[in-house]
């Protein structure tokens, strides 16, 4: 990747992140969109959108497209042959459907548990594992695929209905979408032991799990339903974090990128990106 800018004198760039890297949560895509919208900015080729008072900003939808596109170039330097949803989703936050074209979708809050294995694993490496076992059985991977599709669309319009009609009965569906999500992407080969047993330790508790990011390690999400027992969510954090892995609680669905002003960051941020 090659930005030239002109007028623009020498940086230094300080990142801080909560994000552990090689685990399948996106931190490569957040850094390059995060790097691309400083350097757009700092260059004049989209605006500053944070005006006088603001905490934070975003900016215009046709700016958003510029970052993403270099975001993506970035992403591709990093993986060979990213999807590109990552950069997306970074770019936009929210839901996003990868096909033909990307679409942002409006989701409901949902509440997760996502387990890090601390198994490294490289993307590259994946993608490129997948790639040769299609060329190597097309007539038995390109259904597995075309089965993954189909459970993405039916979560799609599951996650879609669920804002208008927040009903308890979306959530059953969807813990069965994982489950089958889970073996078939077993059978493609992104699959590793240690996320079999991330499975098995959570499903123990009455909970469904499935990998994250690329797989081969990395992280598992686990879906909470609004009226999962926080005993069994502690007890499942407890036995997880017995198998040697480490477990947040969290919420899916972020706005995106955004430029925030240095008075809104919390002491935290300020004190990590003074010491750096």
């Amino acid at each position: 990747m090659c930005l030239c800018f002109r007028d623009v004198p020498s940086v230094d760039i300080l990142v801080w992140s909560e994000l552990p890297t090689g685990a399948g949560l996106g931190s490569s895509a957040a850094y390059a969109v995060c790097l691309a919208a400083a350097l757009l900015t700092a260059c004049g080729a989209i605006s500053c959108p944070l005006k006088e008072g603001e905490s934070m900003a975003r900016w215009t939808e046709e700016e958003l497209s510029l970052i993403n596109s270099w975001a993506f170039q970035g992403e591709r330097v990093i993986h060979g042959n990213p999807s590109g949803v990552d950069n997306a989703v970074g770019t936009w936050g929210r839901c996003v459907r990868c096909q033909v074209s990307l679409v942002a979708s409006r989701v409901p809050t949902l509440r997760i548990l996502l387990t890090n294995t601390k198994v490294p694993r490289s993307t590259k490496v994946l993608v490129a594992g997948v790639k040769e076992k299609i060329l190597k059985f097309p007539a038995i991977m390109n259904p597995v695929l075309d089965s993954i599709d189909a459970i993405s669309q039916e979560c799609q319009s599951v996650l879609e209905a669920m804002p208008a009609n927040p009903s308890p009965e979306y959530y059953p569906v969807l813990e069965e979408l994982f489950d089958i999500n889970q073996h078939h992407l077993n059978v493609i080969g992104v699959g590793h032991p240690s996320l079999d047993r991330l499975c098995q330790v959570t499903a123990s508790h009455g909970l469904h799990s499935k990998l994250t990011g690329a797989g081969g390690g990395g992280c598992g999400v686990t879906l909470l339903r609004p009226d999962t027992s926080p005993l069994a969510v502690e007890a499942a954090k407890r036995d997880l974090c017995a198998c040697g892995f480490q477990c947040w609680e969290t919420n899916i669905g972020g706005p995106g990128v955004a430029l925030h002003s240095s008075s809104s960051l919390n002491a935290e941020v300020l004190h990590a990106l003074s010491e750096s």
